[in-house]
């Protein structure tokens, strides 16, 4: 399955993925600075973007999409980079395949399963008027009709409108799909064996999704994992706090 990537810069390879609801741009500035130093992917994960759209989503399943990827291009070992969803991906992906991940980095996420947060999102994105909208300011309109006024959440999802060439708009993502599958979306991270590698989880100061007493999980199955909080960062702390990610990134990796 032909996965969308852009790639950036030369050396050893990294790969990152995205969130729920992302997409490969929203870690571009971060995968450019890195390619300094790194040949950098960033990738749409299935169900995302510019990749295939197909009728279920679930951790194994992207794991799988993920190794296809690497050897499809040809590489053998890497750096996998994972935010949120992507990070639970990347966790599944090391269990899964440990012989091709040489580092790993879990962004703000823990591999627990989780009670969903994201009704109201979804919600709002099925509202959103797509064969008669007129305007990407309408489908603002709609969201914030929906959410309130949180013009960081509604400019995020905004990124996944696209106008049709015959008219009308629609979304990148395969929403349908993404609701049905959203427990395997909220789901634990299981795997056969653990990933006894080097192992970097950071925590958004101010977010929840990580708490302290998640440690003892992230241990047993990933016994060489360490901790970083960045503070004052929420959740999206590449876009909150880039530099401080790029500093563990980099320390990190290299």
């Amino acid at each position: 399955m032909p996965l969308k990537f852009k790639s950036f810069g030369s050396g050893d390879p990294v790969i990152i993925l995205h969130g729920l609801f992302g997409t490969l741009d929203n870690w571009q500035t971060m995968a450019k600075r890195l390619a300094e130093d790194f040949t950098v992917f960033i990738i749409d994960q299935r169900n995302h973007g510019k990749s295939p759209h197909l009728d279920e989503i679930s951790y194994p399943l992207m794991a799988e999409d993920l190794r296809k990827f690497m050897e499809d291009h040809w590489i053998y070992e890497a750096h996998i980079v994972g935010h949120s969803m992507g990070g639970k991906t990347a966790m599944q992906f090391a269990m899964d395949y440990p012989d091709m991940v040489n580092k790993l980095v879990v962004v703000d996420i823990a591999p627990k399963a989780y009670v969903g947060n994201h009704q109201l999102i979804f919600e709002a994105l099925f509202e959103v008027p797509l064969n008669t909208l007129e305007s990407r300011s309408e489908a603002a309109a709609v969201l914030k009709k929906k959410m309130g006024d949180d013009p960081g959440t509604i400019q995020f999802l905004l990124k996944n409108l696209t106008r049709d060439k015959e008219g009308g708009y629609s979304w990148k993502m395969n929403l349908p799909v993404l609701f049905k599958d959203y427990d395997k979306i909220l789901a634990a991270v299981k795997g056969e064996e653990i990933f006894d590698k080097a192992t970097l989880f950071i925590k958004g100061g101010a977010s929840d999704y990580i708490l302290h007493n998640d440690l003892e999980e992230i241990r047993t199955l990933f016994p060489k994992a360490k901790l970083e909080e960045v503070a004052g960062s929420g959740h999206w702390v590449h876009a909150q706090a880039p530099e401080k990610l790029y500093r563990l990134l980099v320390d990190f990796l290299k």
